[in-house]
């Protein structure tokens, strides 16, 4: 197939890259080329800022494609944008929406497609909605052949998935754990979550390009494991050999005090926060034979082994480790004052 993909060498659509490269597709990838050395050879690259269309266009020329798929669109602005530069110009149009679309909090927490698409938390995931919406709209109107797909926590080499960190990542929570500091946990880290490694999204992914099936729906893609948060963050000081000391916050308090860049309103309440389970059964038969394999012990010991490989991510935040030290103190002295 000839592929065109808008970003192409992030968190989800790297793993996609790699897969597609290695099958031999005519893969092409539109971005500003921040990362073209780590792209594979055989992939062609188109380095401009999508915004400038016309220049989008004189690039693309004549070229249609097979799929298209959209990894950076975030608001309603930019998906507009693509349905004028794409609508003739493929024969489906893939976006990567978001499975923090569901309604907060959910009616069931088993999760599927149908499940109601709100969350008055978080604004990332109103814009998500919105941008699915008009993209049904474009698709029902005018036969615009979109595919929606909504990830929900999926992680790669680059980064531990953890629920609570600061703008600088994951590693300041890490160096807590092997400094032998408490660590923040949100409620009582019974909530249940997923995890999904990269390379096994790729492969439900992949398998809905060119599916007649996928045209005009929408797709979850995740893993089929569930794990409370306590578990999560347990994986987490097995695979760096230290002991866990879990330090349990309510996630309403937490999103109260942290700064705004931290965001745990929309992080937590608008997502982690809440016991999910997902339901891949319409994926499975569109796609016959997918299944993650990938467990997440085994995935973050790949994710610890590649940071404690590479010392530039391994960037500190010290405001971040004085929050958590304050926001323990903090409740430490409630408890005291309650004679507890």
């Amino acid at each position: 197939m000839k592929i065109l993909m808008i970003g192409g060498t992030g968190t989800i659509s790297s793993a996609i890259t790699r897969q597609l490269a290695a099958a031999g597709h005519d893969l092409w990838l539109l971005n500003r080329g921040t990362r073209k050395d780590e792209v594979p050879e055989n992939v062609k690259q188109v380095i401009v800022d999508i915004n400038d269309e016309q220049r989008v266009n004189e690039l693309l020329g004549d070229n249609h494609f097979d799929a298209v798929c959209e990894f950076i669109g975030f608001v309603t602005s930019q998906v507009e944008r693509d349905i004028r530069l794409f609508a003739g110009r493929t024969h489906q149009y893939v976006y990567i929406s978001s499975a923090s679309a569901y309604n907060k909090p959910a009616r069931n927490h088993i999760i599927t497609e149908g499940t109601t698409l709100a969350n008055p938390h978080w604004q990332y995931s109103r814009d998500k909605i919105a941008c699915e919406e008009l993209l049904m709209k474009a698709y029902r109107e005018d036969g615009f052949p979109v595919t929606i797909v909504r990830p929900s926590h999926t992680y790669c080499e680059r980064g531990v998935p953890l629920s609570i960190h600061g703008p600088k990542g994951s590693w300041p929570v890490l160096k807590r754990m092997m400094e032998g500091k408490p660590v923040l946990i949100h409620g009582d880290g019974s909530s249940l979550w997923t995890l999904t490694w990269n390379e096994d999204f790729a492969r439900g992914f992949i398998g809905l390009l060119g599916n007649p099936r996928a045209i005009g729906e929408a797709f979850q893609i995740m893993s089929d494991e569930t794990l409370s948060w306590t578990q999560v963050y347990t994986c987490v000081a097995q695979a760096l050999n230290v002991e866990l000391h879990p330090y349990y916050v309510s996630s309403a308090f937490l999103a109260a005090v942290c700064p705004k860049e931290y965001d745990l309103e929309g992080n937590l309440l608008g997502d982690k926060a809440l016991t999910v389970a997902f339901d891949c059964t319409k994926l499975k038969l569109a796609v016959p034979g997918f299944c993650a394999t990938t467990r997440f012990d085994e995935g973050v010991r790949h994710c610890i082994a590649y940071l404690l490989a590479h010392p530039e991510l391994q960037v500190e935040d010290p405001e971040f480790d004085a929050w958590c030290d304050r926001v323990i103190e903090v409740q430490e002295a409630a408890k005291q004052a309650m004679g507890c």
